[in-house]
């Protein structure tokens, strides 16, 4: 794939607009920073990558993401250190999965280089948007969306690749409530369910307000053939604490590979807790529940960080989790956070410093 120089065509913004957010009391997702980045792809290649003030951008009616959802996206977030200091989490995999997720829905992938130089010119501008303090991050969502005019069924020609940034505090404030679910699916085999396409989310909402509807927050969802095996929960991967053995999942065609998960399961090797990757089934995590030997559930993500569970529905029965000391969530969030807020040592190369 051909390319151009990667020299951005920066415009700063002429007035920011950061005294209008209340910092203290955060919607997520609901403020963007002072800047964003704006990249089109036409005639075969990559154009110069723009950073340009946030705001509107005109879309054709016709343009094919409205019609045939190509329509891809990632989530990654800043920290900003005591000393003033900014830092991402692991970009190259966020970088590196947005093009496995584009390549999957037909679009061309984005050049490494113009990704980190936008990204990170875009967090120098808008650093003050970035608050110090556990808890406190800059959400950052880079997104590819088909741009070609048409309503022909057919791949689009154009996209565009832009990224944008929000000021964040935690996804869930409150552990939630959760129920398995046994007739929608979120996706197949075959299908798109390892990519973050827009639509895998968008399936999901209606099923997810049922489960709210009966005071659940999220729906644990299990695999489309059988419905017998634990798959994701909402936007997060799950696992499960059964005695002192830590279970997820493995990733496959259905199930996103988190940057989060990956996260967890190292840190939870290296402080000796045994983890089992494999297929988690139902039957299993009710019996672990009903014998006692089900400690933990938590959800992990990005935006969600690490949320503990709890207790589950399944068969119209509730199974509350008992509260543990020695939380296993509890203790890798802590993990987490200390590489993720420079306050711990970084054995693993995770830390990137933005300069």
């Amino acid at each position: 794939m051909e390319t151009q120089s990667t020299t951005l065509d920066i415009t700063k913004t002429s007035s920011s607009r950061i005294n209008e957010v209340d910092f203290d009391n955060l919607a997520f997702g609901k403020h963007c920073s002072d800047h964003m980045m704006i990249c089109d792809y036409k005639d075969g290649k990559w154009q110069t990558p723009q950073v340009l003030p946030y705001g509107p951008i005109p879309m054709e009616p016709s343009a094919k993401v409205f019609h045939y959802g190509q329509a891809v996206f990632e989530g990654m977030k800043a920290f900003k250190d005591d000393n003033d200091k900014v830092w991402l989490f692991r970009p190259e995999d966020n970088f590196n999965r947005i093009n496995i997720s584009a390549e999957r829905l037909a679009m061309p992938a984005f050049p490494k280089e113009y990704f980190f130089e936008a990204l990170e010119t875009i967090l120098k501008l808008d650093k003050d948007w970035i608050k110090k303090g556990r808890g406190n991050s800059l959400y950052i969502r880079p997104f590819v969306i088909g741009t070609e005019n048409g309503v022909s069924a057919s791949p689009s020609d154009e996209y565009r690749f832009i990224i944008i940034c929000c000021p964040a505090k935690a996804y869930y404030s409150n552990p939630v409530k959760v129920t398995i679910a046994q007739k929608y699916s979120r996706s197949a085999d075959g299908g798109v369910g390892f990519a973050k396409a827009a639509g895998n989310y968008a399936a999901q909402f209606y099923p997810t307000n049922l489960a709210k509807e009966k005071g659940y927050q999220q729906v644990i969802w299990t695999d489309a053939n059988t419905h017998e095996y634990l798959e994701e929960c909402g936007t997060m991967n799950v696992f499960f604490r059964v005695g002192d053995k830590l279970i997820t999942a493995p990733t496959n065609d259905r199930i996103l590979d988190g940057i989060t998960r990956k996260s967890i399961i190292a840190l939870a090797e290296d402080d000796g807790v045994t983890v089992e990757v494999r297929r988690v089934a139902v039957k299993e995590i009710v019996e672990a529940a009903n014998n006692g030997e089900l400690k933990e559930i938590f959800g992990a993500g990005t935006a969600a960080t690490i949320v503990p569970f709890l207790g589950f529905d399944f068969n119209e029965k509730y199974y509350e989790l008992p509260e543990v000391e020695n939380s296993y969530g509890a203790r890798f969030k802590q993990k987490l956070q200390d590489i993720q807020y420079n306050q711990a040592e970084d054995k693993f190369g995770w830390r990137h410093e933005v300069k």
